[in-house]
């Protein structure tokens, strides 16, 4: 109980004491305000009297710099004045030092540039008259040589013409295969290997252009032919090459029928008149006298079947002329083997001839070996006879002819 009211008593005091504080504090912060407020208003009051006073100053110093800027610029503006003034007396004398010798570098150069002038123009028109003159001689010659050539290609237009009418006669076109393939077969084979215009078949009048004789492997055997014809079916490869150019599936087709047949034709005919073994070979040569039909007749796939069916082999000017050849290398080592008993012969006559020289060179070197031995003597003789003679005097030459020419 006392405790309680000790408590009370406690609480009632510090409530006191508390109320007591909290009334000095609200009368310090008053006062403490009413000081801030004071401090406040002398502060707004101190600071606008500086910033009037400031104000003041700004103004009289702004005044005072516009002032000496003025006076400044003045200054500066009679300067530049003057330098304007300085500078364009300055210019008017540079320019007209520069006029001078603009105008002075233009009279030289006027001078020079007319002086080119009249050189270029001398030596263009040297040279124009000397090129044109070149040009007109070079265009003469040209148009003499067009002129020229255009009278070569009428000569040549004819020619042709005159070819293809001499190739659509027929009699024509087989002798000017003839003409080719005996070239072919002299340039080859000597006279006596070939023959023209035989008969190969024994009892026929048929006659085939050419044929070469083929010799058997020993002399006095009969000789065997090699016919050989030349065709030329141009009727029917003209209009087969025309059928190309052309582009006509048709035509080329039909022409090379026709072709084949020829060719075919052609070959039954070699076999039926010239070829006749043993007489002649087991096959025959048909010649085409030009590469671009010989090509063809090859494109076209008859060249086995015309060799199977017919025994005819087809040949160009080159694979005839390599055939020749082939035939000329052949009758060479014919040659060669039915000379070899010769060439023996020959060797053994050499080899008993060989053994006498060599019985003659021997007995020469003997006599040549005798002669040796009888030098030798001499020499010793001649030796002897200088020692004996080496203690007599010598005489002049003058004294020693005169002798000889006494005893003479």
């Amino acid at each position: 109980m006392e405790l309680l009211q000790t408590l009370q008593y406690f609480g009632k005091i510090t409530g006191e004491k508390i109320e007591t504080v909290s009334r000095m504090i609200d009368e310090k912060m008053g006062n403490m305000t009413d000081k801030i407020i004071q401090m406040d208003k002398d502060n707004r009051k101190g600071l606008g009297d500086s910033l009037g006073s400031f104000e003041t100053r700004f103004s009289e110093n702004v005044k005072s710099f516009n002032d000496l800027q003025h006076e400044k610029f003045g200054d500066l503006s009679l300067k530049q004045e003057q330098m304007i003034l300085t500078t364009e007396k300055k210019l008017d004398s540079v320019r007209e030092t520069m006029e001078k010798k603009i105008r002075d570098l233009q009279n030289q150069n006027d001078a020079k540039l007319e002086e080119m002038r009249k050189t270029v123009d001398e030596k263009l028109h040297q040279t124009l008259e000397t090129r044109l003159g070149e040009s007109f001689k070079q265009v003469s010659e040209r148009l003499e040589q067009v002129h020229k050539g255009l009278g070569e290609m009428q000569t040549l237009a004819a020619g042709v013409g005159d070819l293809k009418k001499a190739l659509s006669n027929v009699k024509v076109r087989g002798i000017l295969g003839e003409y080719q393939l005996e070239s072919l077969l002299e340039q080859f084979l000597s006279p006596e290997q070939y023959a023209k215009n035989i008969s190969t078949r024994p009892g026929s009048n048929e006659r085939v252009e050419y044929a070469v004789c083929m010799p058997g492997n020993n002399e006095g055997e009969r000789t065997i032919w090699l016919p050989i014809d030349a065709k030329f079916p141009t009727e029917d490869y003209i209009k087969l090459t025309e059928a190309y150019e052309s582009g006509n599936l048709s035509e080329i087709e039909e022409y090379k029928k026709l072709l084949i047949n020829r060719v075919k034709a052609s070959a039954k005919d070699i076999r039926g008149k010239y070829i006749e073994p043993p007489y002649t070979t087991d096959f025959g040569i048909m010649f085409l006298p030009f590469e671009g039909l010989y090509a063809e007749v090859l494109r076209l796939g008859v060249f086995e079947t015309i060799q199977r069916d017919y025994k005819v082999t087809i040949v160009g000017p080159t694979t005839l002329s390599a055939f020749l050849n082939s035939l000329q290398m052949g009758f060479r080592t014919l040659a060669i083997q039915r000379r070899s008993s010769e060439v023996w012969e020959v060797l053994g006559a050499v080899k008993t001839e060989f053994g006498k020289f060599g019985d003659i060179l021997e007995k020469t070197k003997k006599k040549l070996n005798e002669a040796t031995d009888v030098i030798d003597s001499a020499g010793v003789r001649s030796r002897a006879i200088e020692r004996k003679l080496r203690n007599v005097q010598e005489l002049p030459q003058t004294e020693t002819e005169r002798i000889l020419e006494e005893g003479s």
